[in-house]
């Protein structure tokens, strides 16, 4: 992952208290992440950042939308993108992710890197099955056609034999 220089929070000198931060998320964002499944997509993060003493407490609104491929068809749909999260991040001797929320960083650190914490939070609002809605224009006909013209998978009957097998003895 490239550092992207504008997700990277400076937070020594800063007043305790609420800071605000925007950021337009597009392809030199999605580009920075090897292997990143999204290629496109135009996100508005919007970060608060409450500085106390000892911690950092965080607040992501992640609005738009990422161009994904489909899953049946391989063309490519665009997906809603609407995330609200929280981070919390520690002050401590050693860099720890004590839960998913938590997060402890050496006292020594000046700043913290936001955009992998912005990344995943996509990636985990994208469905495990990425296909078109029916009837909304859906997957590509063509495609459509041949899937349906497959002859059916036949089963190695030795797995047939292993099921009659696994029926008796239940």
């Amino acid at each position: 992952m490239k550092a992207l220089k504008e997700f990277v929070i400076p937070f020594v000198g800063l007043k305790e208290g609420l800071h605000d931060y925007s950021f337009e998320i597009g392809e030199k964002f999605f580009e920075s992440f090897e292997y990143s499944e999204i290629d496109h997509g135009k996100i508005r993060a919007e970060v608060s950042m409450d500085r106390k003493e000892r911690m950092l407490i965080f607040n992501f609104k992640l609005q738009g939308h990422v161009t994904i491929p489909c899953d049946r068809c391989m063309e490519e749909m665009d997906y809603p993108i609407d995330v609200n999260e929280g981070l919390i991040i520690k002050f401590g001797h050693e860099h720890k992710e004590e839960t998913e929320e938590i997060v402890i960083i050496p006292e020594t650190d000046s700043h913290v890197d936001i955009s992998g914490y912005i990344y995943e939070y996509i990636m985990l609002a994208l469905p495990i099955k990425r296909v078109h809605p029916d009837g909304e224009g859906g997957c590509d006909p063509s495609v459509m056609e041949k899937l349906d013209h497959q002859s059916p998978v036949e089963v190695d009957p030795r797995w047939e034999a292993l099921k009659d097998l696994k029926d008796r003895i239940e």
